[in-house]
């Protein structure tokens, strides 16, 4: 349940008894003007206070001086003034008591240094009064349940908007206009929407969490432009999972530059999208990424329960072509398209249903009938080895609705199983059909494939981390780093410290050995000219910690190292990069990448919020690509993968231990020996919390 602040933020925000508009206009071709005309001719039951010092009426309402002079505190104001004015205006709704103020104009951070200090300035009378800011630059609020359209899009000069149960947050003001008109022309309804705006106060995850008690909302779209205020998207997301009602989002940014990190290689090869996107699977949001399949796939999110996703798709088509379209899309988001059973085409054959066998069924030689396509969905709605039938209907969705269309509403009605359908042709009556009684449709193969695969791709949210309280982080050195390593569990090579200037006492293992200089203050040993590999003698190794002195003279006189750290020289069948970070906004993350340089070239890697299961673990393991080898495959001698996933579990259990005050961890190189014989870091940097 929400609590009682949420109640109120949502009771202001979506249901306000009454508005001002601060800055109103007569003229309705104007920003000011828009907002007055919306609530009129939607039918706003509230009451509105156009407010201009300049007029004694707006459109037809009496306008008002000041907020002052209003006869009640109205629930929220609409600024609609010019940015140099923004300010004073929150300061007098703040005095006077108002909950909610959203603000139209821009020219805050994204304008320079006064804007961010206006932007500061908003921060601090909400954190002061206890007022709610949404916004800046918000095109405001929309709920077609009560005729509240306050709101400056204009594409809400939309005639009667229909109310749906889909409710709707975006960075971008004009999407949820867009979003408005599209659903529109496909039956869509939305019971709310939100333009957050700069989300200087009120954030999108905290808007979306007031409505989660709302009966009359279903379930959420968001339209993200970036990750920001992570915490409170992840405390929405996992109430929103415990409530059944799914969200889908679609996010800007898949092609963003690498995220910068100046002493790790984990944030640069994972890259701010990719953590972005395995933020929102792990979750349990659908991420779409065709703005169509944004509308379309909140049906099918509902149909399946992110608990128990499935993985096996079945099709069925009347049309080849359309049906090769669908296949393909789904195959290159990794779903895989599930051939009919030896016992399935049995059963469709004892029933008389003809039907081409093959990766699909496909009905088009044998005509499109009522009967085959309604027969044969009753066979595959119960065929074990299908979790979700997806049905492609080709020419007669048009004009014959009745034949292909009419037995996938009938057939999806009380279906224990999710059935979703693909109309190749434009077919508005039978689309209108089909979104009616709830049955996921999609009018393109590329929004059918990127709806499927986003859902299939949710995964339900682990546990909840536990951080360390934030603060400047300091480099440990290697042999602290792996102190860290043994705390967790992680094996690493055997470590012997030697000083410099002392007669090296023997090692406690076989030469060859590799010598490295170990100072926390040289966190890249390499760029000093600090490593050197394939000492093979005691000699070689007084020698090797000469040249390592000089190098270190030369190239790094300021740092502070008296240590030389001595490590048997090992090979394992392959390297991997295991990493660990604390993302500012989506919070403590894991990565396994292909060692070598794969990790920055091809990045080849897998992404999971921290910490993650052995079970998760064995899953990221299947997913880089350069492991695929150590399976056995074609004969190659097989890797210890199994003591590589309970590795990759145990540095990310660093999100459960805040007492260790790690911001990142990172093994690199991991060295994976033959099966049986487990994992051994032979290198790891470690950034701990002061």
């Amino acid at each position: 349940m929400t609590s009682d602040n949420d109640s109120r933020l949502a009771q202001a925000l979506l249901h306000p008894a009454s508005v001002a508009l601060y800055g109103a206009s007569d003229d309705v071709g104007k920003m000011g003007g828009r907002p007055v005309q919306f609530l009129q001719r939607s039918g706003f039951a509230g009451r509105i206070y156009p407010i201009n010092p300049r007029r004694d009426e707006i459109q037809g309402l009496k306008a008002w001086p000041s907020l002052q002079s209003l006869p009640e505190v109205p629930d929220q104001v609409f600024v609609l003034t010019p940015t140099e004015t923004v300010i004073p205006a929150v300061r007098e709704c703040a005095a006077l008591g108002v909950r909610v103020v959203t603000i139209l104009a821009s020219g805050f951070s994204e304008s320079g240094h006064e804007g961010a200090q206006r932007e500061e300035e908003l921060r601090a009378i909400a954190r002061e009064t206890g007022i709610r800011i949404l916004g800046p630059s918000s095109l405001g609020v929309v709920n077609p349940r009560t005729g509240l359209v306050l709101t400056a899009n204009a594409a809400f000069a939309e005639p009667d908007i229909p109310p749906g149960k889909v409710f709707v947050a975006s960075h971008s003001g004009s999407m949820i206009g867009a979003l408005v008109s599209r659903g529109k022309a496909r039956g869509v309804g939305f019971a709310g929407l939100v333009s957050v705006g700069s989300e200087v106060d009120l954030n999108m995850g905290e808007i979306c969490a007031a409505t989660l008690d709302d009966p009359g909302i279903e379930g959420y779209l968001l339209f993200l432009e970036s990750l920001r205020h992570g915490p409170e998207l992840r405390a929405f997301a996992r109430a929103a999972q415990r409530a059944g009602k799914p969200v889908i989002a679609y996010k800007l940014g898949r092609s963003a530059a690498a995220a910068e990190m100046a002493t790790t290689h984990t944030g640069a090869i994972a890259g701010e999208d990719d953590i972005a996107d395995a933020f929102l699977k792990d979750m349990g949001v659908a991420r779409v990424g065709v703005l169509e399949a944004l509308l379309e796939t909140f049906p099918l999110a509902r149909r399946i329960p992110l608990a128990s996703a499935p993985k096996r798709v079945g099709v069925v088509t009347t049309t080849g072509g359309g049906a090769a379209m669908a296949v393909e899309q789904l195959g290159i988001r990794g779903v895989v398209v599930e051939p009919p059973s030896n016992e399935t085409l049995r059963r469709l054959e004892q029933a008389g249903l003809p039907c081409t066998p093959g990766r699909v069924l496909d009905m088009t030689l044998a005509g499109t009938k009522y009967e085959t396509m309604k027969g044969t969905l009753d066979i595959l709605l119960t065929a074990p080895e299908f979790d979700l039938v997806l049905a492609i209907v080709g020419s007669s969705a048009r004009f014959q609705p009745q034949l292909a269309v009419k037995p996938i509403v009938e057939c999806a009605d009380g279906s224990p199983k999710p059935l979703a359908a693909m109309l190749v042709p434009d077919a508005p009556e039978a689309l209108a059909a089909l979104t009616a009684a709830g049955v996921p449709c999609f009018r393109t193969p590329e929004a059918c494939g990127d709806a499927i695969a986003a859902v299939l791709a949710r995964r339900p949210p682990g546990q909840e981390p536990v951080l360390p309280a934030p603060g400047p982080a300091q480099t440990l050195s290697e042999a602290d780093a792996y102190g860290v390593l043994d705390e967790l569990g992680v094996p690493h090579a055997p470590v012997a410290l030697r000083r410099f200037g002392e007669a090296p006492p023997p090692l406690p293992f076989a030469y060859p050995v590799v010598a490295k200089v170990c100072s926390a203050e040289i966190p890249h040993k390499t760029e000093v000219g600090g490593v050197l590999l394939n000492i093979g003698s005691s000699e070689e190794l007084a020698e090797a910690m000469t040249t390592l002195r000089r190098n270190l003279d030369e190239r790094a006189p300021q740092a502070a190292c008296d240590t030389v750290l001595v490590q048997p020289m090992q090979k394992g069948l392959a390297e991997v990069l295991v990493g660990y970070r604390v993302d500012a906004d989506a919070g403590p993350i894991v990565m396994l990448a292909a060692g070598g340089i794969w990790a920055e070239v091809a990045k080849d890697r897998s992404i999971r919020l921290a910490p993650v299961t052995v079970e998760t673990a064995r899953e990221m393991v299947a997913e880089v690509k350069a492991l695929k080898p150590l399976t056995g495959l074609r004969g190659k001698a097989r890797g210890d993968l199994e003591a590589l996933a309970h590795t990759v579990s145990a540095l990310s259990q660093l999100a459960l231990k805040p007492a260790m005050r790690i911001a990142e961890a990172e093994v690199n190189p991991l060295l994976i020996l033959p099966e049986g014989q487990g994992v051994m870091a032979v290198d790891a940097l470690v950034f701990q919390r002061s």
